[in-house]
């Protein structure tokens, strides 16, 4: 059996050429979906918008309040996984407070830097093309996510840093930081380190919370409660 997929590829490339773009949408939305049929393109481009404006927003809500990363254990930012050597030297020698120090201030930076990822999003979301829609209402689970990590991570990544490196010395992360890896430096017969701590916090901080909007986007898709405006309903099912 050919896979729908597959097919739904077929349409998508060649259709142009002997169909309008609506004509496009229902044969590939029959293929995939068959519940979905009538669904119009412009369904189609509303639907996934709110989705997505829906999902990251109430994503961002979620991870740039107090605790939204340190109190989330599936995405709250440990030790620098090259830098773990430091943290188990550190509690080693009964200084796992400032371990645990390091790691609070890295996460309530990462929670002041995920304020600044709504816009962006508001943009790529804006910005999004027809067929781009098109192939998202009938995606994987995370369609929507991976759409938005493909078009937001260079643009997050350069507004993240210099707000990370600005949230990790207002909240004393980059002292608490250096204070332990210059006691670790300072332990006997240990190799020097000093990680790029701004890059690290930067990458799991969007990391995070695409995690999160993966979340959202999931509920959307499948819990039927979700779906909080009609155009929801429509493209999603009820």
């Amino acid at each position: 059996m050919i896979n729908k997929h597959l097919l739904l590829s077929v349409i998508l490339i060649l259709g142009f050429a002997v169909m309008s773009k609506a004509q496009i949408l229902d044969e590939a939305i029959k293929l995939v979906e068959p519940t979905k049929q009538g669904l119009s393109e412009k369904d189609a481009v509303n639907g996934i918008k709110e989705a997505l404006v829906k999902g990251t927003g109430t994503s961002v809500n979620l991870v740039s309040k107090v605790n939204g990363y340190f109190g989330n254990p599936e995405i709250k930012i440990p030790f620098p996984e090259n830098a773990k050597v430091i943290e188990s030297k550190l509690r080693a020698i009964g200084l796992g407070s400032q371990a645990d120090d390091v790691i609070l201030s890295i996460n309530r930076a990462a929670e002041d830097a995920a304020k600044e990822a709504e816009p962006i999003f508001v943009s790529a979301i804006r910005n999004m093309s027809i067929m781009d829609a098109i192939q998202l209402v009938s995606g994987k689970n995370d369609a929507c996510t991976q759409y938005l990590a493909r078009t937001t991570t260079p643009e997050l990544k350069s507004k993240f840093n210099p707000v990370v490196k600005a949230s990790l010395d207002r909240v004393n992360a980059t002292r608490l930081w250096a204070d332990a890896v210059k006691t670790y430096n300072q332990i006997p017969f240990v190799t020097r380190q000093n990680p790029n701590l701004t890059e690290y916090v930067t990458n799991k901080a969007i990391s995070g919370l695409f995690i999160m909007i993966a979340k959202e986007e999931l509920k959307i898709r499948q819990n039927p409660a979700e779906r909080t405006s009609d155009i929801l309903k429509k493209v999603f099912g009820k």
